[in-house]
């Protein structure tokens, strides 16, 4: 057993001095010395059969060390939680203090311990008002436009034909800043449709009028509100190639439409329509009463001290969704950033209050979860990972993944948290429900 130093820091913070004696370090380094001699040639030893002094003599005794301080770590810091009682949250910091061979091994681990409620809100005098969804008629109207334009011919003009505002053109355009073209501003075969509005104001009446084949160059401003801020309202030139145009010929919107579709007549399908956009708005309000009850019951909630190791934790995991999320976009997480003029340090400090609530909002629905004694069977938990299971088949590595101690633990706080949702829900939303209309 390690010998354990603790030492309570501030914003509920411990620092745990950890001493790992010669004799407990044994393991580990034989293990270390296992796994590298498997990767180094050892002349007269098989892989995975050196000796410990042929592989010093080989790599040097500090390369043992090194290789063996990730399992010497990850044991006793275990061991050292379990014996003092002590129930950290996020992952350790850890400092190697003294590494030498023949001696103790000596580190440190800072935890951050979970933040207390001082004072939980009354959720159950708390009120958040729900919103009713209400689908209007040109909703509608845009909808069925939309199916409409997904249901139109497209004829090929006939050469040396003008472009209408009802035709559609493919061009090839190369955008230019001072005679410098931008990045990302090639385009080949680009659709255009003319009877759109188009980003950049005054683009469509400059191919109004244009024929197949022919070359224009012309300036224009980018939009105040264009992503890209350093471009905004500044004027750039666009040479453009008109490569094809085509008349569009969209269907009526009437019974025989509606028909085409699947559906009895015009009503119906305008129904059918109506009914989808209304589940859709019922989803996303759900998500905005439910992000908005955990805000103002951890807003009105006071905490002690949110360790800053808590907090640098839940900041880097929201780098990670922000990076995933932009390159699902197909976009260079790099180039993001640069079009928001804004550094990874500087992005951080922007999500610092963001990761305070996301850490308060967790804190408040374990709370909760105990004062109502929310808890999740074993046979819900079963019967869930048992539905996760089957999307998977044959996948056995899959399965294994899902059937772990770890994912069960994990899919119990998801399930706990689900159910202390609909609890609050229960108890704060107030409002009308249901659909404008019926």
């Amino acid at each position: 057993m390690p010998e354990v130093q603790i030492e309570n820091l501030p914003k509920n913070s411990m620092k745990l001095t950890i001493t790992v004696s010669v004799e407990e370090m044994k393991p580990h380094l034989e293990d270390a010395v296992e796994h590298l001699s498997e990767h180094v040639e050892i002349p007269g030893f098989r892989p995975g059969k050196a000796t410990y002094e042929a592989l010093k003599k080989q790599v040097g005794e500090m390369a043992i060390y090194e290789e063996a301080v990730e399992s010497a770590v990850r044991q006793t810091f275990i061991e050292a939680l379990t014996a003092n009682k002590i129930e950290p949250v996020g992952s350790p910091a850890i400092d190697v203090v003294k590494m030498a061979p023949g001696n103790d091994f000596v580190y440190t681990a800072t935890v951050a311990l979970m933040p207390i409620v001082d004072q939980l809100a009354d959720y159950k005098t708390l009120k958040l008002e729900g919103k009713k969804v209400d689908i209007e008629d040109k909703e509608i109207d845009t909808a069925l436009r939309d199916i409409q334009r997904m249901q139109t011919k497209e004829v090929r003009a006939e050469a040396g034909t003008a472009a209408t505002k009802a035709d559609k053109v493919v061009i090839n355009m190369n955008i230019k800043k001072d005679n410098v073209p931008l990045e990302g501003g090639q385009a080949l075969d680009h659709a255009v449709f003319l009877a759109e509005a188009y980003y950049i104001p005054g683009f469509i009446e400059q191919l109004i009028s244009a024929k197949e084949g022919e070359n224009k160059t012309f300036k224009l401003k980018f939009p105040k509100e264009h992503y890209q801020k350093h471009l905004a309202e500044q004027e750039v030139e666009f040479e453009v190639d008109v490569k094809e145009i085509f008349h569009l010929l969209p269907p009526e919107i009437n019974d025989e439409f509606a028909v085409a579709l699947g559906q009895k007549d015009l009503p119906a399908l305008k129904a059918i329509i109506k009914d989808n956009m209304a589940k859709e708005k019922e989803e996303q309000e759900a998500v905005r009463q439910e992000r908005e009850l955990l805000e103002l019951l951890a807003k009105n909630s006071r905490f002690q001290d949110i360790p800053d190791l808590l907090v640098n934790e839940e900041i880097n995991k929201m780098i990670e969704e922000l990076k995933h999320g932009v390159e699902d976009q197909g976009q260079d997480f790099e180039d993001y950033l640069k079009s928001l003029k804004k550094t990874i340090p500087e992005v951080k400090i922007d999500f610092t209050p963001q990761a305070l609530t996301r850490i308060k909002v967790a804190i408040v629905i374990k709370e909760v979860a105990k004062l109502e004694d929310v808890k999740v069977t074993s046979e819900e938990i079963d019967e869930e990972l048992d539905h996760l299971a089957e999307h998977y088949g044959e996948d056995k590595e899959a399965k294994e993944k899902i059937y772990s101690p770890a994912y069960r633990d994990y899919l119990e706080t998801i399930m706990q948290n689900r159910k202390v949702i609909v609890l609050l829900k229960e108890l704060m939303v107030g409002g009308t429900k249901g659909v404008e209309g019926e």
